[in-house]
């Protein structure tokens, strides 16, 4: 599979649009990126010995670590898996082995694939289920005549045909209703109990029981336009070799896929004897294999992790990178530190990206015809009471806007529907009196905000 070619520039450029500040690990994800499609350029023999250089990143919550990660995969195309270091147990405890990422990875891809093929298909599946509709409409519509010749009756139905198709094409039958054959697979519920480290065997129940439940078909009521979607649906399905896709997926995987390990610092350190963080120290062990480069065994074959690229998070206030197993750092070569959000990017993260939280507030309460305006003095005091109780509490970033805004907005958001004057202007003053007792009492603001 080709990389996409995005320049380290480029990238950057990208993630400018949804974040706002963190150069440096800006500047990281976008040259590894690049050097994965640098890798694709190089002779084929030395293809293969050239390694992901896994990320690091360290920070406090809500600077940007997910959405750095999220961002650069969906930029990339890549199959994109995000979990906590602390959902996972060494093999032999109760809980999930780490090699539920691969299969997991896996999974998503081939979902991401088929859905892919699915679009690339459907205008062929339209046509094949809009003959499948005037197939039914026809027999009801028109009315047999016993002509002595079957030529004239021929051409007959092929004329009403075309003006039914037309008919459907302009939406003039969209009222009426069909009634369809929809597949539905029955399978039973069963409930397997599994014992500690036999995750890995992943047993496909759901294929096994297809064989001895197979799939029957279920008679549907619907509209036409319903009709239609169903139908095609069906026939995209039936026109997507599957097989391809799987073995396109694990390719995906393979070669652009993007693990994002939330929470790293978590297993960071040495066990204790007991407690709840006896296993932390084999879980490290047990990612290390996955990230050095392992094969790990899917129902869809196997899978080899040796180009996957790892970004690792976690905000290391009671821990460090260096507390990680030796084996383990020496796979992570880049490690950058993210700065945490100062009140002026408060305020350029409420304004500037395109996913910016006031855009988000105001086309929210347009669909309720409430026309909602923030002057610029307002702004600068959200986020400089986001920035003020961030300090006295605990910091969690960017997300303090959120809870700020909802408390700011939770009158108007209720009374929306029911408002006769539907334009409001936010300035300093209503955020003044809506949130200074809140942010000016400690023990409210911890519990509030």
């Amino acid at each position: 599979m080709t990389q996409k070619n995005f320049t380290p520039r480029e990238i950057v450029d990208s993630l400018d649009r949804f974040i706002i500040g963190q150069d440096r690990a800006k500047r990281c994800v976008a040259i590894a990126l690049r050097n994965r499609w640098r890798r694709q350029q190089v002779p084929k023999e030395l293809r293969d010995e050239i390694a992901p250089k896994n990320i690091i990143m360290m920070g406090p919550t809500g600077v940007g670590k997910t959405e750095i990660a999220r961002r650069l995969a969906s930029l990339a195309d890549s199959p994109f898996l995000k979990v906590e270091a602390t959902k996972f147990t060494e093999v032999g405890y109760v809980g999930r082995d780490v090699e539920s990422i691969v299969r997991d990875l896996v999974e998503l891809a081939i979902k991401m694939l088929k859905e892919e093929k699915m679009v690339s298909v459907m205008e062929r599946a339209e046509l094949l289920a809009e003959e499948k509709i005037l197939d039914l409409l026809l027999p009801k519509t028109v009315m047999r005549q016993h002509e002595p010749d079957p030529t004239q009756e021929s051409a007959s139905s092929a004329e009403t045909r075309e003006k039914l198709r037309r008919m459907l094409r302009n939406s003039s039958l969209d009222e009426r209703e069909v009634e369809i054959h929809v597949e539905e697979r029955a399978t039973p519920f069963i409930e397997i109990f599994n014992a500690p480290g036999t995750e890995g065997m992943d047993i496909n129940l759901k294929d096994m029981m297809g064989n001895l439940f197979p799939g029957r078909k279920k008679v549907r009521k619907v509209r036409i336009p319903e009709a239609l979607d169903l139908l095609a649906q069906e026939e995209a399905a039936k026109l997507i070799d599957m097989d391809n896709v799987t073995s396109e997926a694990i390719t995906r995987v393979e070669q652009n896929g993007i693990v994002f390990l939330d929470e790293v610092d978590k297993i960071s350190g040495r066990s204790t004897t007991q407690g709840p963080d006896v296993s932390r120290e084999g879980v490290q062990r047990d990612l290390l294999p996955i990230i050095e480069g392992t094969t790990v065994t899917t129902k869809h074959g196997m899978v080899k992790t040796d180009h996957i690229l790892f970004i690792a998070a976690g905000a290391f206030h009671a821990s460090k990178p260096s507390d990680l197993l030796p084996e383990l750092q020496g796979r992570f070569p880049i490690r950058v530190e993210l700065d945490p959000l100062t009140r002026d990017d408060f305020v350029l993260i409420l304004t500037e990206p395109e996913n910016a939280l006031i855009r988000q507030y105001t086309e929210l309460l347009q669909t309720e015809g409430l026309k909602l305006a923030f002057t610029p003095d307002s702004i600068e005091a959200i986020a400089r009471m986001a920035e003020e109780v961030n300090n006295r509490t605990e910091n969690i970033g960017a997300r303090r806007l959120h809870t700020i805004l909802e408390k700011l907005l939770e009158d108007i958001s209720f009374q929306a529907p029911d408002l006769s004057e539907k334009e409001i202007t936010i300035d300093s003053n209503t955020v003044q009196s809506k949130l200074a007792e809140v942010v000016g009492d400690e023990d409210l603001s911890r519990y509030i905000l």
